[in-house]
């Protein structure tokens, strides 16, 4: 039997977890009697076809990396890229990502998860055909905004899928799996970059994607959409496929459509105005802002840089190893996800950032100050530049260590969680349009902090610059203090009722 008792909206805040939800000890994806006879084997099958997708997405964000110094030494003048039409070329993928963001909201909700995620190789694999045919600039950018879109609607299903197929015990794990291989994906087009040309470079990206379509081809539809689908027998066939026989498949559908049973189909724009909707928005929508803002692309930008001043001479090589700390530390956070938490992630990530930004900032006010010193008697300003000219870079190690360090606390917590937990809040009515304008927030504001970080850096100057991260890093731990609820070990409907202000018990 069932017993809910609402929450008073009056003592409610807004979007804190003052009410807790008790995990009901009979739900099957809480029993161990359930998780012992659950086999796991063919969920990683299917998390694995899925995940395809983010690699695919990551080598199109990397490519721009390699490709870009051939691009602007190429002989074809018709081909051959100046500075700004090179940065046109590395960041017009965003633009197609935000497209992308609004696409994948649009139909994840109605072809599905699997089929969207199988469209998505169609764009991939014909954005980096026309950039392999290249004969013009305009066939650059097309490929990249193709290439692009793709990877906002990627984006956006694969958390999804992943949430809608795991149980609690592997959601976290499996769930950063996206971020893993998107940062994997990064660092391959480093690693290829160092012995292929930029169209061969192009040719090498279509195949994570057609062999993502070819898997799956293979696997089920998520039981949730199913569902939603009034499709029960699909259903559990689903979950005798992602859970193995041995398990009771009807229970685990009766306490999804239960949940289902409260909620109307369709999303109405009416139904923001209910908590259970606007304070996993909000929070969705934050916590992809907080994600850009942290100052990740600026970082990256002056990566090789840094390692330059630092002794590595060759950026290539240097590129390689800030892929290979990202890739390093996000399998360490997704070994540990369901054991330490989102929140308590977050927390130390948002510390960690806060701390090296800070510290970089200082790095840079300290290059400026000797800088303007050592130029004094030519009446020159370095006001603005955030490297060392021609003097002797004593504190290189700092820049270097602060690097490091910045880039492996993004990887454990701000890089890999936002993407989880905006897969784990939404009702299902609601998830695909939510979903859809996470991903919109994300890719727009990286755009934005990409295109508009000179700017930035000549108003604020570069140490002002970096203490604003540094700021809005230590905003985000607050943020994460009073905002965001613990999802480790809930099933989704466990998260739906939290929002709803509901306390579930079975007796």
């Amino acid at each position: 039997m069932h017993y809910r008792i609402m929450a008073s909206e009056e003592t409610r805040p807004l979007l804190g977890s003052a009410v807790r939800i008790n995990d009901p000890p009979q739900s099957p994806s809480d029993s161990q009697e359930y998780l012992d006879k659950l086999q796991n084997r063919k969920l990683y099958l299917a998390t694995f076809a899925a995940v395809l997708g983010p690699l695919s997405f990551g080598y199109v964000l990397g490519y721009s990396s390699p490709a870009i110094p051939n691009l602007k030494k190429i002989e074809d003048l018709d081909l051959r890229l100046d500075s700004n039409e090179a940065s046109w070329f590395g960041s017009v993928v965003t633009l197609g990502a935000a497209l992308g963001g609004i696409l994948g909201g649009c139909i994840v909700d109605r072809i599905g998860r699997k089929l969207s995620l199988m469209l998505c190789a169609v764009p991939f694999i014909f954005g980096f055909t026309v950039i392999i045919s290249a004969k013009y600039k305009s066939m650059l950018y097309i490929g990249r905004i193709l290439t692009g879109i793709a990877s906002g609607v990627t984006s956006l299903v694969v958390p999804v899928y992943i949430s809608e197929t795991s149980h609690p015990a592997v959601r976290g794990t499996l769930g950063s799996c996206v971020q893993l291989m998107v940062v994997t994906g990064i660092m391959g087009s480093y690693v290829a970059g160092l012995g292929l040309d930029w169209r061969w470079l192009a040719v090498v990206g279509c195949f994570p994607p057609f062999f993502m379509a070819v898997f799956m081809c293979f696997m089920p539809e998520t039981p949730r959409f199913l569902l939603a689908q009034k499709k029960q027998l699909e259903a559990i066939t689903a979950l005798q496929f992602l859970r193995g026989p041995l398990v009771d498949h009807e229970l685990e559908c009766r306490q999804i459509e239960a949940n289902f049973s409260e909620q109307e189909n369709r999303l109405r724009w009416a139904d923001f105005k209910n908590p259970a909707i606007y304070k996993p928005f909000v929070i969705g929508v934050l916590l992809m802002l907080f994600q850009q803002f942290s100052g990740i692309n600026a970082i990256m930008f002056y990566a090789e840089t840094i390692f330059e001043d630092a002794g590595f001479k060759n950026s290539s090589i240097a590129s390689v190893i800030v892929g290979a700390i990202q890739v390093a530390f996000t399998a360490g956070a997704a070994l540990i996800m369901d054991k330490a938490g989102r929140k308590i992630l977050l927390i130390i990530s948002g510390a960690i950032m806060t701390v090296s930004s800070a510290v970089f900032g200082a790095y840079f006010k300290i290059v400026e100050v000797q800088n303007n010193s050592s130029l004094t008697d030519t009446g020159h300003s370095t006001m603005h530049t955030p490297v060392l000219q021609n003097t002797e870079n004593h504190l290189a190690w700092l820049a270097l260590v602060c690097t490091s360090v910045f880039i492996a606390g993004f990887a454990i917590g701000w890089g890999p969680i936002p993407w989880l937990v905006m897969s784990e809040i939404f009702p299902v009515k609601a998830r695909g349009v939510a979903s859809g304008a996470c991903v919109l927030t994300n890719w727009l504001s990286a755009f934005l902090v990409t295109k508009e970080f000179h700017d930035l850096m000549v108003f604020l100057g570069s140490y002002g610059t970096f203490w604003f991260f540094a700021s809005s890093c230590a905003l985000s731990i607050l943020f994460t203090c009073l905002c965001i609820p613990e999802t480790k070990g809930k099933t989704l409907e466990q998260i739906e009722a939290h929002f709803r202000g509901v306390q579930e018990f079975i007796s």
